[in-house]
């Protein structure tokens, strides 16, 4: 009977995952529209092999005339060695009347079987100017804006310090677009930010306000707050080509014949598309409850804790192991405080943490603390607490691990403390510990009167002093050097960068299109950050053209700078679309640049 149930469940379940694999969908420009408004009307049929698709049968177009169509067109990818293709079926309609129109269930036959779409429903009204005109040709900034676009959007508009906000930024378009240059990135001011994986850029088809578009989401982003009050979040800026139909020239004749899309008259304008700014609210933390272990931790964890060793000798050392997962920004947690008895040495824990950025930033962080007993007997560590405040049930929450008891025994070398007596010491035999000296009958020789002092002991006297001059020297040095964490960046930058250029050319190996680019990223801006002393939070591309400008760097090298950053952010963010240059020839670029730019700046520190 078991046996049974589970080979109907499982036929059930691959002939489910058949059927989700084709599928044929009705879709429109728009399901309100004025009277004589142009539209398009698709039916679309996602499946792995275009050639067992055929007889396709249109719908019943109740209301409406159709224009032109059925026009037909493809598309192949290719995903982790899966083939996904879809065949289009368009159709140009308008409605002649106002009132109800109706788009009937189509069909198609696929590998044998029969797949129908979905009837719409399509309101029809008085048409305004903008409506009559639109379909026929987009001219202005004013059509473009409203048929390419970028929105953002916050998955919350109101937060508490610490709580993840994960903004969203997608590009909706009916144009005919080529590849964006990112003009301004967002800034994300009074934030902890962290970036969100984003692997491929693909475009789908969503409805946005009763109209149909491509959209893609180019860019997310975990935010944390770091204060409370009204924060926000400025607009991100594309460059984006886009190609329009050729302005007629006149009222000639034959003008109006090749104005016919047929002939793909058309001109490429550059447009800037400019997304919302948002502005989320942040609730201080609550002020009642809080736990006195609480040091600033936001979301949802789970600890657990283990020791390697119960028994041990004296001088042996020992670990504790402590590991908390969960939901939240788990770089920023903090690890609870580890008491030991007297007797004990402790040591800096050491942390290691492993981050998940696909969505809601989750992980795990594992921190192990050493420690060493110096004194025999049986002890009890302590349970190690660990607070937080939970955005899901809005209240603390706090968390221990469980006491250990340890059982520590005499190693060698174990000295008894002889303070512990009270500091008496028995002395014996007192007339036989003093010996007396033993006079010699040998006559005394009188000492020549020469000078005893010898040149190489003032030779190692001075050469000493020397020495202690100059490490103390280079110590106040390295001491205001680490001091000084801005200048401490500035002086390493160029050696961190280089390390990070090495794993970007490890990508080029691997033929790592994405992890090339972000190492790439990674090098020249953390490279920027640390030279012109620049938050991570306020970095952008304005600032430091502006920073470089303002230190006399020179005009070739700052377009450069320019030049290579952008091509880094758009290759993160549309990989497909990595432009002209090699990845060799984008890695020497940026090698070079470095380089440039540290002559640049040892040149103007010299002067």
């Amino acid at each position: 009977m078991t046996t049974k149930f589970y080979k109907i469940l499982f036929v059930l379940l691959f002939a489910g995952s058949f059927i989700r694999a084709q599928q044929f969908n009705a879709t429109v420009d728009k399901t309100v529209v004025g009277q004589n408004e142009r539209f398009q009307v698709y039916f679309t049929l996602s499946c792995p092999d275009l050639n067992k698709a055929s007889n396709f049968k249109p719908p019943v177009f109740q209301g409406l005339n159709i224009l032109s169509g059925p026009n037909q067109s493809t598309s192949m990818q290719i995903i982790n060695g899966k083939m996904d293709a879809s065949i289009t079926l368009s159709y140009l309609v308008f409605a002649p009347n106002m009132g109800d129109a109706n788009i009937g269930s189509a069909t198609i036959m696929y590998d044998g079987k029969t797949y129908t779409s979905s009837p719409i429903k399509i309101k029809v009204g008085k048409a305004s100017p903008a409506q009559q005109q639109a379909g026929q040709s987009i001219k202005s900034e004013k059509e473009i804006a409203k048929n390419l676009f970028i929105v953002a959007e916050a998955d919350k508009k109101n937060a508490y310090v610490g709580e993840q906000v994960t903004v969203t930024y997608k590009l909706y378009t009916k144009l005919s677009i080529a590849s964006p240059q990112i003009t301004k990135l967002p800034v994300f001011q009074g934030f902890w930010t962290e970036e969100l994986d984003l692997k491929n850029i693909t475009f789908n088809v969503e409805m946005h306000n009763n109209e149909r578009f491509r959209v893609a989401v180019i860019k997310r982003a975990a935010l944390f707050p770091t204060k409370t009050g009204t924060l926000t979040v400025s607009p991100f800026e594309l460059s984006i080509p886009v190609q329009v139909p050729k302005k007629k020239t006149g009222n000639d004749i034959f003008d109006e014949f090749f104005s016919d899309p047929f002939f793909g008259r058309s001109e490429t304008v550059d447009f800037t598309a400019k997304s919302n700014a948002l502005q989320i609210h942040v609730n201080p933390l609550p002020q009642q409850g809080v736990p006195p272990s609480f040091s600033g931790n936001v979301g949802d964890f789970t600890l657990s804790s283990e020791i390697d060793k119960k028994e041990l000798k004296t001088n042996e050392s020992a670990t504790i192991r402590v590991t908390i997962n969960g939901t939240g920004n788990i770089k920023l947690l903090s690890a609870p405080e580890l008491k030991v008895p007297a007797g004990f040495e402790k040591y800096e824990p050491k942390i290691a943490e492993t981050i998940n950025r696909t969505g809601a930033i989750n992980g795990q962080k594992v921190i192990d603390y050493l420690f060493i007993p110096r004194n025999p007997g049986e002890f009890v560590i302590p349970p190690m607490e660990f607070s937080f405040f939970s955005p899901r049930e809005r209240k603390y929450v706090t968390l221990k691990t469980t006491p250990f008891n340890l059982k520590v025994e005499k190693g060698e070398g174990y000295v008894e403390n002889s303070g512990q007596n009270g500091g008496k010491e028995d002395v014996q035999l007192l007339n036989e510990d003093i010996r007396y000296i033993k006079a010699s009958g040998e006559p005394l020789q009188k000492k020549s009167e020469s000078n005893t002092v010898k040149w190489w002991f003032w030779t190692g006297i001075i050469l000493s002093i020397a020495v202690f001059a100059s490490v103390m020297v280079f110590g106040k040095r390295r001491e205001k050097l680490y001091s000084d964490t801005r200048l401490l960046k500035f002086k390493k930058a160029e050696k961190v960068a280089v390390k990070k250029l090495e794993a970007a050319k490890n990508a080029i190996a691997r033929n790592d299109a994405s992890g090339f680019y972000e190492e790439l990223s990674k090098a020249i801006f953390g490279y920027l950050e640390d030279k012109l002393g620049i938050d991570k939070s306020e970095f952008t591309n304005d600032k430091v053209i502006a920073e470089l400008s303002g230190r006399q760097v020179s005009d070739e090298i700052v377009n450069k700078v320019k030049e290579i950053t952008e091509m880094c952010e758009f290759a993160r963010f549309a990989p497909h679309s990595e432009g002209l240059k090699g990845r060799e020839d984008v890695y020497n670029e940026a090698v070079a640049l470095i380089a440039e730019l540290e002559n640049s700046f040892d040149l103007r520190k010299r002067k």
